[in-house]
């Protein structure tokens, strides 16, 4: 399995990481990509890819909820980043209108911004969108013809939100609310190709049932892996070398795996 999206140089880590990666490991996670948050997250980011090279994998970008009024210099930090060394991706970077509507303007250029970055470096982005989905749609089809793509993140929407998304060639990001009771993510599960999935925890947030509220780890990639499944009615061997197969075309060929 390829963990495509996890915080694991949160200091809610700090006092067991190694357990933490030898269950990832034994498990069957084959490798963990990072997204960034801001300036203030790099240094712990690629801490972690130092001390678990080729496994721990980072990525560059502002998150959305970092967005305030000096969102540019913060920018500035992530552009300067790009142009000095390889990142799997631009991200993670987005909207969210959950926690504050005042800024989404800034949210928008900031997006706009990074999709820029992307496209020059040729990589792909990881989207969040927090109660912004159908804004975050409305932004990705200004670029429906420039070849970008990527993954949006933690994809909690509808069926025709998630077929919307792939048309404008992204990936499905499925993590813990995948296996919510409330999550109503069954129709896109069993309505949606398998090719559009990647696996995803979001740790150490939104944990999987059966751990749900507690702190969530790369390892628990299984309890998403095994819902999917289940809502398909497919071996959960088949889940892992599809989503597998997507990730790596993302993130490590980057290539639109459209």
């Amino acid at each position: 399995m390829i963990e495509t999206h996890a915080h694991i140089y949160s200091d809610k880590f700090a006092e067991d990481i190694e357990e933490v990666i030898d269950r990832a490991k034994v498990d069957g996670v084959e490798r963990i990509y990072m997204p960034n948050i801001d300036s203030e997250s790099i240094d712990a980011m690629l801490e972690m890819e130092y001390r678990y090279p080729g496994y721990c994998i980072p990525m560059m970008g502002l998150h959305p909820c970092s967005v305030g009024k000096d969102f540019e210099k913060e920018l500035y930090i992530v552009e300067d980043w790009l142009s000095k060394r390889s990142f799997a991706a631009v991200g993670e970077m987005g909207t969210d209108l959950y926690w504050d509507k005042s800024m989404f303007e800034e949210q928008k250029e900031a997006f706009r911004i990074q999709c820029s970055l992307a496209l020059k470096h040729q990589l792909p982005i990881v989207i969040h969108c927090r109660e912004s989905m159908d804004e975050t749609i409305e932004l990705l089809e200004g670029y429906q013809e420039s070849g970008l793509f990527g993954v949006v993140h933690c994809f909690s929407g509808t069926i025709a939100q998630a077929r919307r998304i792939v048309e404008l060639g992204f990936k499905l990001g499925l993590g813990g609310v995948a296996t919510f009771k409330n999550g109503g993510l069954e129709p896109v599960m069993q309505g949606v190709d398998l090719q559009h999935f990647v696996l995803e925890t979001d740790s150490p947030y939104l944990a999987p049932a059966p751990h749900r509220g507690k702190r969530n780890e790369p390892a628990f990639i299984k309890q998403v892996a095994l819902k999917i499944a289940d809502e398909r009615k497919i071996d959960i061997s088949e889940v892992v070398e599809v989503t597998s197969t997507t990730a790596m075309l993302i993130f490590e060929n980057n290539n639109n795996p459209n």
